[in-house]
């Protein structure tokens, strides 16, 4: 069928809810709309669906996520009763309709006679990824758009191991999802009935206290923590969303007792009203923390997105204002805190490993090469993290110290397979008390690596590609450029071309193999004043994700070239 032919079946089904029907007749009005929220299938990745509250195949709503749920229900099917017996844990984040979503889903596996563990409310996107792990699951559902604004909502589904689901696996799901014949009449068992035989189980308290147990092995050095922490004031924000049910016992069982919340953003609201994005890289919403932390005196504010999986920072500069921090410069206080913890301690060891994306900042390497620990890249997607944690445990030949993408995700301790705010938050207020301990602000501690290492500066770029067209748009885009070569960005050559999804490197003319990734489509560029910059088509949303790197003398000089650099591929992205 064509996307008029869609809608109009749309328009004559019996069970839309009242908002999906008002949206329809409403949006329907517009062709362009029409085509392009009927014109495909919604897009299902490694990182599951994340699309605009609205109907349409293209959209996020119950019935592109009874779908879905019905494609995992049939992969679980096709594994047996011991797979449907450990069943599926299921967990939602403050967004509107999520709590619907995540019952319907449940209601969908319980048809199939898959147990289902359910949450009671909204949690965490780490706590769901541990309480897979903890419950023994054969999978794990999340209805969330993380740091997307109001608009979005969105899918994630999580394999045993507690990261988000391997690619074959989410492509065999998706071959289910897309052979359900009727998308309104995906059968879905009462909840009175599935409670009843006890084939949907409620959970809260109970994964809440071992997951809160699992995070107090997060802080390394308790003795100061609790000599520097009352130093400190922190300001925390979970921004309208799932870091308020956990982070108060989290920060005090961490010793971390002088923890200010901001009231306005402390309110779960699927609105976001304080925020227009509920985004922690962004400087806006930490607006109110800022007034906040100048009426009780405080230096550092800590923030988690809606789902809490992302950590974002700001710290006072010696000026007085406040400085938000970037994800790799969370990660480069983090890590270089460690490892002199590690050597002061006597406990540093070279079997010591630190993860991070192909796309995140080299400054932490470069700590980590002069600590003499080891250092892995992986593509992006925390997964790749968890299977390197995996990997290094198999093969009994390291030790896990940290993993990190520039996209404000950490994690510390591999009980979640995710990247954990919640881990983020504690061991950044533990940072904060080691800084504290030397009379010192964490910014002061920042100059300090910076000093001793060089300026790593980092900037990421959503280059958007919205309609039905973006897909087929990124994908000419990043053919084009495979085919032509780039030879230099912004006047300065290319030296090196790492091509993942052709698993080849290209350096002076010669192509050899890129090996220990599997295939991914993204193009990383290295150029002759040590900056490298990388493009990634979302699996998510429809944009070309640019990366930028750079190494200056001093970060002003570093921040403008970044900037530099990113007007320069988005000339080139056009």
């Amino acid at each position: 069928m064509n996307a008029q032919e869609t809608f109009e079946k749309w328009q004559k089904a019996t069970n839309l809810p009242d908002y999906l029907q008002d949206q329809l007749n409403t949006l329907g009005k517009d062709e362009k709309w029409v085509e392009d929220a009927f014109g495909q299938d919604i897009n299902f990745g490694t990182a599951g669906m994340r699309g605009k509250l609205e109907p349409g195949t293209n959209r996020i709503n119950m019935f592109t996520v009874g779908r879905v749920t019905e494609g995992l229900a049939r992969l679980i099917d096709e594994n047996g009763e011991e797979a449907k017996k450990r069943g599926v844990a299921i967990s939602f984040d403050s967004r509107y309709h999520s709590r619907e979503f995540a019952e319907h889903a449940a209601r969908i596996l319980g048809a199939h006679g898959i147990h289902v563990y359910l949450f009671d409310d909204l949690r965490p996107t780490p706590e769901l990824s541990f309480a897979v792990r903890y419950l023994n699951a054969f999978a794990g559902i999340n209805i969330t758009a993380s740091h997307n604004a109001k608009q979005y909502n969105g899918y994630k589904v999580y394999g045993e191991d507690g990261a988000q689901m391997a690619p074959e696996h989410a492509d065999r799901l998706f071959a289910y999802a897309q052979k359900v014949e009727d998308i309104f009449d995906v059968k879905a068992a009462p909840v009175a009935e599935l409670r009843a035989n006890n084939t949907l189980q409620l959970i809260g308290e109970d994964v809440d206290e071992a997951y809160l147990n699992e995070l107090k092995t997060v802080n390394i050095d308790k003795d100061m923590i609790k000599q520097n922490a009352d130093k400190l004031k922190i300001i925390y924000t979970p921004l309208h969303g799932t870091g308020k049910m956990l982070y108060d016992r989290a920060f005090r069982e961490g010793g971390f007792d002088n923890i200010i919340p901001v009231p306005s953003q402390s309110i779960i609201d699927p609105e976001f009203p304080t925020t227009i994005k509920p985004n922690p890289e962004y400087r806006d919403v930490f607006k109110p923390g800022f007034k906040l932390a100048d009426e009780v005196n405080a230096n550092v504010i800590i923030a988690t997105d809606p789902d809490a999986d992302r950590m974002g920072a700001a710290v006072r500069t010696e000026n007085g204002d406040f400085q938000v921090l970037t994800g790799n410069q969370i990660a480069t206080l983090m890590s270089y805190y460690l490892l002199v913890h590690l050597k002061e301690s006597g406990k540093l060891t070279s079997d010591y490993e630190i993860v991070t994306s192909i796309v995140s900042s080299a400054l932490p390497f470069k700590i980590a090469e002069d600590f003499g620990i080891k250092t892995k890249h992986v593509l992006t997607g925390f997964k790749y993290i968890g299977e390197e944690v995996d990997r290094m445990k198999k093969a009994d030949d390291g030790k896990f110290l940290m993993g990190f993408e520039e996209s404000y995700g950490y994690l510390f301790k591999p009980f979640a397979r995710d990247k954990d705010a919640m881990q983020g938050a504690i061991m950044f207020a533990e940072v904060a008390s080691y800084y504290a301990s030397r009379n010192m602000t964490v910014f002061d501690g920042l100059k300090e690596i910076w000093k001793k290492y060089g300026v790593s500066y980092e900037i990421t770029r959503a280059i958007e590609m919205p309609g039905i067209g973006g897909q087929k748009k990124m994908a000419e885009l990043m053919n084009k450029l495979r085919n032509e070569h780039l030879t230099e960005i912004a006047g300065h050559k290319v030296t090196k071309i790492q091509d993942f999804l052709k698993k080849e490197s290209i350096e002076d003319g010669k192509v050899s193999a890129l090996e220990g990734f599997p295939e991914s489509n993204v193009l990383k560029y290295f150029l002759d004043d040590e900056t490298w910059v990388a493009l990634r088509p979302s699996g998510t949303e429809p944009v070309i994700k640019a990366y930028v790197g750079v190494n200056k003398k001093d970060i002003e000089t570093a921040e403008k070239a970044a900037e530099n650099y990113q007007d320069a591929l988005a000339e080139l992205l056009k």
